[in-house]
């Protein structure tokens, strides 16, 4: 009797692992068609000079600080053409993505990367302004960084949301010029409205 009792134990505990694995195997897949994957999403583009913002129309590579781009599963949905969107500024990134996040939401969003790139603050002005790199390896998912927003240097739409993938370096910009840090998931349509 106690050893069938062991038997059918064991058998349970085994079905239980299977199961425990299939459901675990289930949302791991549901998760991958929701999308987020990053290593299925297309690369970054360099931002080519005459390209307008898909936001506000300005001339992208004319304008300082950080700029963004978003692909779209079905582009033409969203632009009326087969292409990423592309934006002056990470606000108009912002902004452009919480208007049209009811038609669909980007497979992935990039914007600068300025723990990647040799930036430059000009202090020359009215307001220090960071320079603006458009070329596609100065990019990152923005899942992947620390923003800067709302520090005194500012970028093509005036405030600026400046993204580091490495947090010292948002720690240190900081220290240097002011605002508060954000991860992607903490930045709200309020917030950014407010900045424009």
């Amino acid at each position: 009797m106690d050893e069938s009792h062991g038997s059918d134990s064991e058998r349970s505990v085994s079905r239980r692992t299977i199961l425990a694995g299939s459901a675990l195997t289930g949302l791991t897949a549901l998760a991958g068609c929701l999308g987020g994957d990053e290593a299925n999403s297309p690369d970054p583009v360099t931002i080519e000079d005459g390209t307008s913002c898909d936001n506000c129309t300005m001339a992208i590579v004319d304008y300082p600080g950080p700029v963004g781009e978003s692909f779209y599963d079905d582009a033409e949905e969203v632009l009326d053409e087969d292409r990423p969107a592309q934006f002056c500024s990470s606000l108009c990134t912002y902004a452009f993505t919480f208007e049209h996040e009811d038609e669909q939401e980007p497979s992935v969003t990039y914007v600068t990367d300025y723990s990647s790139v040799d930036y430059e603050v000009d202090t020359g002005g009215d307001a220090p302004e960071i320079t603006s790199h458009v070329e596609a390896d100065a990019f990152a998912p923005i899942t992947d960084l620390t923003l800067v927003v709302d520090s005194e240097v500012e970028g093509a739409m005036g405030p600026s949301m400046i993204g580091f993938s490495d947090s010292d370096d948002a720690d240190a910009f900081q220290a240097d010029y002011g605002g508060d840090l954000y991860e992607h998931g903490d930045v709200s349509r309020d917030l950014v409205m407010s900045m424009m």
